[in-house]
C-alpha cells in the first residue's frame, strides 16, 4: 500500500463521487435509448430534443463533479481517475447527441438499417457500462473485466456493421453524393460513440488493476 492509499484508508471517503459517476453512466445509456427511438418511428426533431436533454444533464453532472473535486481532499479513488472517467462517459452522451443532430441537420428522415443496427448496439453497450461502473464502488474487479470483454465484443459487432455500410455506400454507383455524405457522417458519429464505450471499459479495467 502506497502512502497516499494509507492516508486515504484513514480518512473519511467522499462516496458521492461514485454516485455522480454511476448517474453519468446511466445518462449515457438514457441518451442511447432516446437516440434509438428514431428506429421506432419517432420524428428526428423529437429524438434530438430528448437526446439533448440527456446531454445537458450530463454536462451538469461533469460541472458538479469538478466542483466537488476542487473542494474535496480525500476521494475514494485518485481524483485524476475520477475526472478522466467522468469526461469519457460524458463524451459518449455528447456523441449520441452529435449523431442525432447530424440526422436533423442533414435531413435524415428515417434511419437506414445500418444506423438502426448501430443504435441498437450502442444501447446494449451503454447498458453494460451502466452496470459496470457501480462495480467500482463494490470493488467487483472480476465483474469489470467480464464487462470489458462483453463491451469489446459489442464494439466489434458495431464496427462490422459500420464497415459494411460504408463499403456499400461507396460501391453503389448511382448513389447521390449528398446521401453518401450524410449517411457517412451519422455512421461515423455512431462508430465514435461505440469507440468511446470501449475506451471507458479500458479505463475501468485499468482502475481494477490499479486498485485490485
Amino acid at each position: 500500500m502506497g502512502l497516499q492509499d494509507f492516508f486515504r484508508s484513514l480518512l473519511p471517503k467522499e462516496e458521492r463521487f461514485f454516485d455522480l459517476l454511476e448517474r453519468q453512466a446511466q445518462i449515457a445509456h438514457e441518451a442511447a435509448l432516446a437516440l434509438a427511438t428514431f428506429s421506432d418511428g419517432k420524428s428526428v426533431s423529437d429524438v434530438c430534443k430528448r437526446v439533448q436533454e440527456q446531454e445537458h444533464a450530463g454536462d451538469k453532472l461533469v460541472h458538479e463533479l469538478e466542483e466537488s473535486l476542487a473542494k474535496t481532499y480525500v476521494t475514494p479513488i485518485d481524483r485524476e481517475d475520477i475526472h478522466a472517467l467522468a469526461v469519457e462517459l460524458d463524451d459518449i452522451t455528447d456523441l449520441s447527441n452529435q449523431a442525432a443532430r447530424a440526422c436533423e441537420l442533414m435531413g435524415v428522415v428515417t434511419p437506414t438499417a445500418a444506423m438502426s443496427a448501430m443504435m441498437a448496439v450502442l444501447v446494449k453497450t451503454t447498458l453494460e457500462l451502466s452496470q459496470a461502473v457501480p462495480m467500482l464502488r463494490k470493488r467487483d474487479y472480476s465483474g469489470i473485466f467480464a464487462a470489458k470483454a462483453r463491451i469489446r465484443t459489442l464494439e466489434k459487432e458495431g464496427d462490422r456493421v459500420h464497415r459494411a455500410a460504408i463499403s456499400e455506400l461507396f460501391k453503389t454507383p448511382e448513389i447521390d453524393a449528398k446521401v453518401l455524405l450524410r449517411e457517412r457522417e451519422v455512421l461515423e458519429d455512431l462508430e465514435s460513440a461505440l469507440d468511446h464505450c470501449e475506451s471507458v471499459a479500458d479505463t475501468l479495467s485499468n482502475l481494477a488493476v490499479k486498485h485490485g
